[in-house]
């Protein structure tokens, strides 16, 4: 199948670049001090692609532009007449309560807002008969929440009833609404967007993209991954000790990563202690001579006493039997890769009458509900004060991004349009092959043919 990139070269007519609008901005804007951005200041969607532009621009004299993000001199919404509300949806992610803090401080303090709720439990607070009552968020309530790890709000999965949701943001009075969430939180906001305009209320609904696995596209880097990837690297390190402590060791952690190995892949880098990584976008096998089993015979009988895997936790689906379960979201429950590989692992060698030492580490839980590292809860910030600025702005049915250093405003439809990937041709994954040398236990006979005479 072609990529998305190589999709949109060959007819971008076919998707949506150009972000929703509720009217013309007549306000004057309160915000000061600032740069203004102009309404047909754009950045280009291909900037982070460089080889597609000069191929774009000859074709077609020009390249797919997303609307950039930022505050406006004029605005839509009359903050004397405006009422917000937050939800935080799906599972915990590091930067939460650092993006509710931002919003609710950017609307308290540049735009006057008094009334700003948070939905409590997801979705699900806006449906009166589950009986969240919202909370009233001030600077006070959220002065010191950025210290602490899940979300002030509480979250929840599945889906709730579009209209029914509306109902209640239409009978709040509430005009701008921010959902900070994933994949299948975003489409739902798209679903609350898309009533709204045909009710014809003036609603904004702007998402803030909370995805762990960093698998949205067209955003730049999600928060919460660069603190999932150095929460993950103690993990890979003990993994390492435990391995090394014991005659042909085996550290094995298990790492999220549902449809996209990035933390597995940018953990391995952090930490390149680890001679296995395992993602979903690569298949593997574990019986056969080029499976994981004789991988690790080989890289003992190379005389290495120790091996460790990192797998991401949607790697070798395929390998294991069971029947398909999904969570209340719609998202295919994934079977437990690392205790299959380690009961593989433990048993083949068994039958080799081999000791070998297997140590499973899974982090996950830990890793999603721990706060936001520096570097995440700036990336939080300023993605909160350009989700407000979008808001005010009256764009709705959009999702803020960073690509490069420009933030930028992406239609909730081309966010969502499918999950980003580690490609298998790129550096990233050239990098991890390098860093764990795992193709010359994998693919011996590839590699000899390549020249490869070392592995790590």
């Amino acid at each position: 199948m072609a990529s998305l990139f190589e999709r949109i070269f060959e007819d971008p007519s076919k998707f949506t670049f150009i972000t929703e609008n509720l009217g013309e901005c007549k306000v004057a804007s309160p915000v000061r001090n600032t740069n203004f951005v102009n309404d047909d200041d754009m950045h280009s969607l291909l900037s982070v692609r460089a080889g597609y532009v000069h191929e774009f621009v000859k074709k077609y004299g020009t390249v797919p532009k997303l609307e950039s993000a930022g505050p406006h001199r004029k605005i839509f919404h009359d903050p004397s007449a405006t009422r917000a509300a937050i939800v935080t949806a799906g599972g915990l992610c590091p930067g939460l309560n650092n993006v509710i803090k931002g919003l609710v401080e950017v609307l308290t303090f540049s735009y006057g807002i008094k009334t700003i709720y948070g939905f409590r439990y997801g979705y699900a607070g806006l449906i009166p008969e589950f009986g969240y009552e919202p909370m009233l968020l001030t600077p006070d309530k959220v002065d010191t929440i950025h210290e602490w790890g899940g979300t002030l709000l509480g979250s929840s999965r599945g889906q709730q009833d579009t209209s029914r949701m509306v109902d209640t943001l239409e009978r709040m009075g509430i005009n701008v609404f921010f959902a900070i969430g994933g994949d299948g939180s975003l489409r739902c906001a798209r679903d609350v967007s898309n009533e709204c305009r045909r009710r014809g209320l003036k609603i904004s609904v702007v998402g803030i993209p909370k995805t762990i696995d960093n698998d949205l596209h067209f955003v730049g880097r999600t928060f919460g991954f660069e603190t999932a990837v150095a929460a993950a690297v103690p993990a890979i390190r003990s993994a390492h000790s435990e391995a090394l402590g014991a005659h042909y060791g085996i550290g094995l952690v298990k790492l999220m990563g549902r449809d996209s190995g990035f933390i597995a892949a940018y953990a391995t880098l952090a930490n390149p202690v680890v001679n296995f990584c395992l993602i979903p976008e690569q298949p593997f096998t574990v019986d056969g001579e080029n499976g994981l089993l004789a991988a690790l015979e080989r890289r003992f009988a190379s005389g290495k006493s120790h091996a460790v895997i990192v797998v991401a936790e949607g790697a070798g689906q395929d390998l294991m039997e069971g029947e398909v379960r999904k969570d209340a979201s719609g998202n295919i429950l994934k079977k437990d890769i690392g205790e299959f590989l380690k009961n593989r692992i433990t048993d083949h060698f068994k039958t080799l009458k081999q000791d070998v030492t297997v140590k499973y580490i899974d982090p996950s839980y830990t890793i999603r509900s721990c706060p936001a590292d520096a570097s995440d809860a700036v990336l939080c910030y300023r993605l909160a004060r350009m989700a407000a600025h979008a808001a005010m702005a009256g764009r709705t049915n959009c999702v803020v991004g960073r690509l490069n250093d420009d933030y930028s405003l992406v239609p909730i439809p081309l966010a969502t349009i499918e999950r980003r990937k580690v490609e298998l041709t790129s550096n990233l994954w050239a990098s991890v092959l390098d860093a764990t040398g795992q193709e010359f236990y994998l693919n011996p006979d590839t590699s000899k043919a390549s020249g490869t005479l070392y592995a790590p």
